[in-house]
């Protein structure tokens, strides 16, 4: 019996230890706002690179923020990186504010774009790499179309918004609590025209606060729509069908203004990129449910477009 339990033991450690990853892992500081991670598949020295993005809010390089973790982006990541592609995803800079308690009140939606301009020029001034991506997440896909135009090889929006930020809010605003819908038309108009406001429901604070209203101000000056029709290279669109918070009309919009992208539509799949099969209370409650397995058509998608690329 000792013996037989020795073998099991011998033969589970050898398994576990030959099970290398397929990749390198190295912690990359961009600029004092910007530190990442960087995955280098192994057995491929100039590889192509997929920079990716993370969406709204305080969402750090794993695609997870407050209490709110689902490694999605992780899981995106290594996903990419297993099927031969480099790459790096970061830390938005005011998750490094709140890790030393220091937050600035003066953060605005284009220092976002300017983190990512100074992500693709860190990496462009490297060789190492045959071409070069930027993946946007939800915000971050209009994020990553402002960095991406004219510096890199390709662009993938996941999630992205077709419509302005401000018609997007009434839209989710009509459909979650429509009996605020007025009020918000009416802050959004305000705002899209650079005006602050005080008078906003107190129910919707989170969006609608003073302190983030010039920082709304300056998001709603940008139309994906518009923005995408520029980009002179290669595009994916990508949306799921399970999307909460970014219909499929929203890609939809997005390939009818560039009719030169692809567009994927992915059934089943959420916001932070798992396929759902229940319900919307099923879908909410993955938002936290780390383990979970990201779309594998969404990894299978991502990787054709990137090697597809000459």
């Amino acid at each position: 019996m000792k013996m037989y339990v020795f073998i099991i033991l011998s033969l589970f450690f050898s398994i576990g230890f030959s099970q290398d990853k397929a990749y390198t892992e190295e912690e990359v500081s961009v600029s004092k706002w910007i530190d990442g991670t960087l995955l280098s598949p192994n057995n491929n020295e100039r590889p192509n690179l997929a920079i990716i993005i993370a969406g709204s809010g305080p969402t750090n390089r794993n695609g997870n923020q407050n209490f709110l973790k689902n490694n999605s982006l992780k899981k995106l990541a290594e996903g990419l990186t297993n099927n031969g592609i480099a790459t790096f995803r970061y830390d938005k800079r005011i998750v490094k504010q709140i890790l030393q308690n220091n937050v600035s009140k003066d953060i605005m939606f284009d220092d976002f774009v300017q983190d990512a301009k100074d992500v693709v020029d860190y990496f462009k001034t490297n060789s190492n790499y045959n071409n070069i991506y930027v993946i946007g997440h939800s915000q971050g896909s209009l994020v990553g179309m402002l960095a991406a135009k004219d510096q890199v090889n390709g662009f993938i929006s996941l999630a992205g918004a077709g419509n302005n930020i401000g018609d997007v809010i009434i839209e989710q605003i009509g459909k979650t609590a429509p009996m605020f819908s007025e009020d918000t038309e009416r802050v959004i108009a305000n705002l899209k025209e650079g005006k602050t406001t005080t008078e906003y429901p107190m129910a919707l604070g989170s969006i609608f606060s003073t302190d983030l209203q010039p920082f709304m101000i300056n998001w709603m000056s940008y139309y994906p729509s518009e923005l995408i029709t520029e980009l002179n290279m290669p595009v994916l669109i990508i949306n799921g069908t399970k999307d909460l918070q970014v219909s499929v009309n929203e890609a939809e919009l997005l390939k009818k203004a560039n009719d030169k992208a692809e567009l994927v539509i992915i059934e089943n799949m959420n916001h932070v990129l798992f396929e759902i099969e229940g319900d919307d209370l099923e879908n909410s409650k993955s938002y936290n449910e780390s383990f979970r397995e990201i779309s594998p058509m969404l990894i299978s998608s991502v990787t054709e477009f990137i090697n597809q690329q000459k």
